[in-house]
């Protein structure tokens, strides 16, 4: 795996990636503020065909924004993230998808730590699952993104407004399908 914006501060323990957050990092772009940011943190590997990613999340989120999750990428203009966001002083599970124009879409998170995260690729399209404390996977996105590949798929995390925070990310997975 390697790092696009490697963070200051991150460690790996056998199948758990800790990582702090640099403050004033995201991705975004367009939508809404008109800007472009490209400068969370993500630590990926390149995969091609059809998969399924995971992995089980926590976070101290504490500013506006502060997220961690999945992402799927082919370029800059060409991403999904999903995962676990810090909105009005509560966790939403939330999907952002971008072809040139980011969009956002994110629920109240019900539950308690852990969540997991599930990314499903067939074909051009994603399916988005989470599971908040131990419940089952439930579905809350399908979006279209792209048919091209090789795809860089792993773990993210950004500090749009805030100072920093740490994530968790345990388990991270990427299984092919057949």
């Amino acid at each position: 795996m390697q790092w696009l914006n490697e963070p200051a501060v991150w460690k790996q323990e056998r199948d758990t990636l800790f990582v702090t957050s640099d403050a004033a990092t995201d991705f975004w772009r367009i939508t809404h503020c008109g800007e472009i940011h490209d400068n969370g943190h993500f630590y990926y590997q390149s995969v091609t065909g059809d998969f399924t990613a995971e992995a089980t999340l926590k976070g101290d989120y504490h500013d506006l924004y502060d997220q961690s999750g999945l992402m799927v990428r082919l370029d800059e203009a060409c991403w999904l993230k999903c995962g676990v966001e810090y909105v009005d002083g509560e966790r939403h599970v939330s999907a952002v998808v971008t072809r040139e124009w980011s969009d956002w879409s994110m629920i109240l998170l019900p539950g308690t730590d852990p969540v997991s995260i599930r990314v499903r690729r067939l074909g051009g399209s994603f399916e988005i699952y989470y599971a908040a404390g131990g419940n089952d996977y439930t579905m809350y996105r399908l979006a279209f993104l792209t048919e091209a590949s090789p795809l860089m798929v792993g773990t993210m995390s950004a500090s749009p407004t805030g100072k920093g925070f740490t994530a968790q990310f345990e388990r991270f997975i990427v299984a092919k399908e057949s």
